[in-house]
């Protein structure tokens, strides 16, 4: 069976820290997915290239057909990669205006990795305490082991293979949730077919519901 991970990188520049640490988890997560007996095949989603679309849902309430092709992949996908650069102390407003686009029942029982970029280390605990409750809201089943790179991560041996170690834990968890159990190939472990169903079951991408209505319309149509 082939599974499929979807990536979600904020990052603002081409190119960027937050993309390079993307391709990095995402091999990782490919590479421990073989490891398992199962093929994967990876789709990135550049969010800074659906800012226009982001921004007319947000106004409107109504997404273009670009947007609501990448909510379907998202909702759809076997696993999910999300990383984001740090602005403020927290997740970037990109990133989160993406969020808010998905359905709430979009992410239902999907296995997540969360992962951020940042100038330094004392920005490292966004993992835990904004996007960890952020995907647990949306019931999101997030692996253990978040992955946090600052520019030294990137820089000498010593720092990289610090990084490159969480990059594989956090791989490793993924992948054993998108096959089901650890060492077994999906389908095989007790059970685990009839929990893939019900999550998979419970999700909706929400393309195709009735679009939301402007503020300013139901405001006129109540004081009319």
């Amino acid at each position: 069976m082939t599974r499929r991970i979807v990536a979600v990188t904020a990052g603002l520049s081409q190119p960027s820290s937050t993309r390079l640490l993307t391709d990095q988890l995402t091999a990782a997560v490919t590479a421990q997915v073989t490891a398992r007996g199962e093929a994967a095949t990876v789709e990135v989603i550049e969010v800074r290239e659906l800012a226009t679309d982001l921004a007319q849902l947000m106004t409107s309430g109504l997404a273009t057909p670009r947007l609501d092709e990448v909510r379907e992949l998202v909702s759809s996908a076997d696993g999910l990669v999300l990383v984001t650069p740090v602005f403020n102390g927290s997740y970037a407003g990109l990133f989160k205006l993406f969020v808010d686009a998905l359905s709430p029942d979009s992410l239902t029982g999907m296995p997540v990795i969360v992962a951020a970029t940042a100038g330094t280390a004392r920005h490292s605990l966004v993992l835990d305490f904004a996007m960890r409750p952020l995907l647990t809201y949306l019931r999101a089943v997030v692996v253990p082991t978040g992955v946090f790179a600052a520019t030294e991560d990137f820089g000498g041996a010593e720092a990289g293979s610090g990084l490159a170690s969480r990059v594989r834990r956090a791989a490793s968890e993924l992948a054993a949730l998108v096959v089901a159990e650890t060492g077994a190939v999906a389908g095989f472990a007790e059970g685990s077919a009839d929990r893939d169903r019900s999550d998979r079951a419970a999700r909706s991408s929400g393309v195709g519901l009735a679009p939301v209505t402007p503020f300013e319309q139901l405001l006129a149509g109540h004081t009319g």
